[in-house]
């Protein structure tokens, strides 16, 4: 059988409208699809083909904060990992196959929008599977009992929300700051020939290699 994209990384939010602003306004990221009951939100915003989704609700509370790949003992959680299936067979070719296997898989549940499965991996990770049986025609498609006035701005990034850019980065300057911890990971791979540089990459590192002389880069190109 065949897995489809990640459907979505579904997160925890204690501010629902700074989340919009943040996902929404700065990122530019299309507010697609959302449901809200009893004070409990479960709102999704679209980045490519996939979706980082967010749960609201009173009490919740932001992550300990740790920086990307730093070691911790630390129990740092998000909600869950979801993927997508495309038939509703293979739903259930999967969720068999996973009792079988001995693993307690709770569904499918009926989403109104699409059916999920929820299983836990063998390191204690909540996954989810879903099949989509609604294609969202109009955004932001929004079931929500107490709905949040900054919804009805609309799906599309609101301006004045952020300060514009007033100092873009010039193009001689777009380089990376330093190395970091997989910085060996490119020479290995094309010295192996597992990897090679994109087109745009070719002209980043030559970049970096051989950087415009002080003339150059105040003439430009």
């Amino acid at each position: 059988m065949s897995f489809g994209r990640i459907d979505h990384l579904a997160f925890i939010t204690p501010d629902l409208d700074g989340t919009i602003r943040f996902y929404r306004d700065l990122l530019g990221m299309e507010l697609s699809l959302g449901i809200g009951h009893d004070g409990f939100r479960h709102y999704f915003f679209r980045t490519g083909d996939n979706y980082v989704a967010f749960f609201a609700y009173e009490g919740a509370s932001k992550m300990r904060k740790k920086f990307h790949g730093r070691r911790t003992k630390e129990p740092i959680g998000f909600d869950h990992v979801a993927f997508t299936v495309p038939t509703r067979e293979e739903m259930f070719e999967l969720k068999d196959r996973l009792e079988a296997a001995g693993l307690e898989v709770t569904g499918p549940i009926d989403h109104g929008a699409f059916w999920s499965i929820y299983f836990f991996d063998n390191n204690d990770i909540p996954l989810e599977f879903a099949w989509n049986l609604m294609e969202i025609v109009e955004t932001p498609a929004v079931v929500d009992d107490d709905l949040p006035a900054i919804v009805l701005e609309g799906s599309g990034p609101q301006p004045g929300h952020w300060p514009t850019v007033s100092n873009p980065t010039p193009p001689e300057e777009m380089i990376a700051s330093k190395a970091g911890n997989a910085y060996a990971l490119r020479a290995e791979l094309r010295k192996s020939g597992k990897g090679r540089l994109t087109p745009a990459g070719e002209i980043a590192i030559r970049q970096m290699e051989d950087p415009p002389s002080e003339t150059e880069a105040a003439i430009g190109p």
